[in-house]
């Protein structure tokens, strides 16, 4: 059943088993998980099925520093569906180096291991529709592939772990039909969770303080609470709930909004091969577009004593039309009409002087020809499929090529979420994001870059060439990765090193869950979103186990 709070009596009571607040990729992954569990579920979404100005403006806030960090209601949607209304769909597990405490990697260390999580990840990717958990080329594929870099050899790097991409799927529209006729489901829309109510004793959740933006306030009881509003929502609630802990729930040792990180990422030099290289897309036997890339393995990290760091063949920039490529010149001459992650790459490098848009302009008349297949094949193969193309890709006929790195944060108690002094259109207050990184996040990409320089000569393939000093500015030069909320609620065995525990519990407090990236110790190289659904799978059925006990007793006062 969907439903509208706005449609309720005011001050109303809603109750049920279990409370979801946040209705994107994790809320309903978990909430589907939960549909034949005999709980009565109640889902909470901040706003409606369609973008609302009103809704979206409840994320703005501060950022310390805007050249670092993208404004906060950017890359995020308060919307049913949630961000991934907006995904381009990458999706890979975490590897099992990630959950391992590494004494090179500051506050590494995950309370569960890899295989703790590994039987979670076939259903995340089944309900994220990125086709079979195969994240290897010999697994995915009963072909035989082309080498994506002939000839080239590597002890260090390998060039046969997958990335795979989702439709990319919008799990509001893709899912709404089965929430609808669970009998025992309730989603409420517009819903806008303001704060959490605890016991007198500090103990346990009470209720949640619930409100919409126009006027109608009520509170939600439950047997579990579940905060899935993401990695930065999730800090936010908790620091904002202060009637009982004066520093925020859950936040007794300081930690809640610390430890934040995103990922590394940037493009930098120049690979040219002298023998064929394959950097596109493949499509998997289950029909799954698939993309392979350099990757720095286990072995390799732990010797080097660096973090996770992967890289893709790239296009040269775009904002340079000495390239003579009619599609990047019209991609530059276009970039007002690209997502907000790639436009921004495009401004403020070049000036916007007369010369430059005119040769940008000639680059795609003298390149008509391969300028309108492009488009057909934009139009045909990502506008109207159902299964997008999931990026552009450019060949080379000189095969040259940029390297897009993508590398692990280590985790740094400074950067963190703190609330300001403003506060919201509900009366929550805002957000200030001081995104930091460490010089080991630049030292595992400087690491890594260097490798595959030394490997790419050694195997005679090509040269790989950059500026070793630029390392720093090319991996910050656009800030923060967007969308990558990481790590603002950690997990830890302990209270004195994170916010939840093994089982996503806030410390303290055994009727309170946190689910999403939030809790996410590291960061990995890889993209969250499939490790958190699969997070919040397990956290579904931990949750069947707790309501299998007898009832905590909640207050009704």
């Amino acid at each position: 059943m969907i439903l509208d709070a706005n449609d309720l009596p005011d001050g109303t009571p809603q109750e049920a088993d279990l409370c979801i607040v946040g209705a994107g990729a994790v809320g309903i992954a978990m909430a589907l998980d939960l549909l034949d569990s005999g709980l009565r579920v109640l889902l909470l979404e901040s706003g409606g099925v369609a973008p609302e100005a009103g809704s979206q403006a409840l994320y703005a806030g501060t950022v310390a520093d805007p050249a670092l960090h993208s404004p906060l209601d950017t890359y995020r949607e308060r919307r049913f569906g949630g961000s991934t209304t907006l995904w381009g769909g990458r999706s890979m597990p975490f590897d099992p180096i990630d959950f391992e405490a590494r004494d090179y990697i500051a506050h590494s260390g995950w309370p569960i291991a890899f295989a703790d999580l590994a039987p979670y990840y076939p259903r995340a990717n089944r309900i994220a529709e990125a086709g079979a958990y195969a994240y290897r080329a010999d697994q995915a594929f009963t072909r035989p592939l082309a080498p994506m870099i002939e000839g080239f050899a590597s002890a260090d790097l390998s060039t046969d772990t997958l990335e795979r991409f989702s439709c990319p799927t919008d799990f509001g529209r893709r899912y709404r039909h089965k929430l609808e006729a669970a009998p025992d489901f309730r989603l409420l829309l517009h819903a806008n969770v303001t704060g959490i109510a605890l016991a007198a004793d500090g103990g346990s959740v009470d209720h949640l303080q619930v409100a919409t933006l126009a006027g109608r306030r009520f509170p939600v009881r439950a047997r579990h609470v579940v905060l899935a509003a993401g990695g930065l929502e999730n800090a936010r609630l908790l620091l904002a709930s202060r009637d009982v802990h004066p520093a925020g729930v859950g936040n007794g040792e300081d930690l809640v909004g610390r430890y934040y990180m995103c990922h590394m990422a940037g493009t930098i030099g120049a690979l040219r091969f002298t023998r064929p290289v394959w950097h596109g897309y493949d499509i998997a036997d289950d029909g799954t577009y698939c993309r392979r890339r350099i990757a720095l393995i286990p072995e390799a990290q732990r010797r080097l004593r660096v973090g996770n760091v992967i890289a893709r063949l790239h296009h040269p920039r775009i904002i340079d039309p000495a390239h003579r490529n009619g599609v990047l010149s019209m991609l530059y001459l276009a970039r007002m009409f690209i997502p907000y992650e790639y436009a921004k790459r495009l401004d403020g490098e070049v000036r916007l002087d007369l010369p430059t848009q005119a040769r940008h302009l000639w680059n795609v008349l003298a390149d008509m020809p391969g300028t309108a297949a492009f488009m057909w094949h934009l139009l045909r193969d990502r506008r109207l499929a159902e299964r997008k193309f999931p990026s552009i890709i450019i060949r080379s006929k000189a095969n040259l090529y940029s390297l897009d790195v993508h590398g692990e944060q280590e985790p740094n108690p400074d950067s963190r979420l703190t609330l300001c002094g403003d506060i919201d259109a509900l009366g929550m207050p805002r957000l200030k994001a001081d995104w930091r990184h460490t010089r080991q996040d630049i030292a595992s990409i400087a690491a890594m870059l260097e490798v595959l320089a030394r490997d790419v000569a050694a195997s005679g393939v090509g040269t790989f060439t950059y500026d070793p000093d630029s390392v720093a500015h090319e991996m910050t030069r656009y800030g923060a990765y967007g969308g990558h909320h990481i790590g603002t609620t950690r997990m830890a065995a302990s209270p004195r090193q994170g916010v939840v525990d093994a089982q996503c519990t806030v410390h303290g407090l055994a009727n309170l869950h946190l689910a999403g990236s939030s809790v996410f110790p590291t960061s990995g190289q890889a993209n969250p979103t499939l490790t958190a659904v699969a997070l919040g799978l397990r956290l579904a059925d931990h949750l069947k186990t707790l309501a299998a006990r007898p009832p905590v007793s909640v207050s009704t006062s």
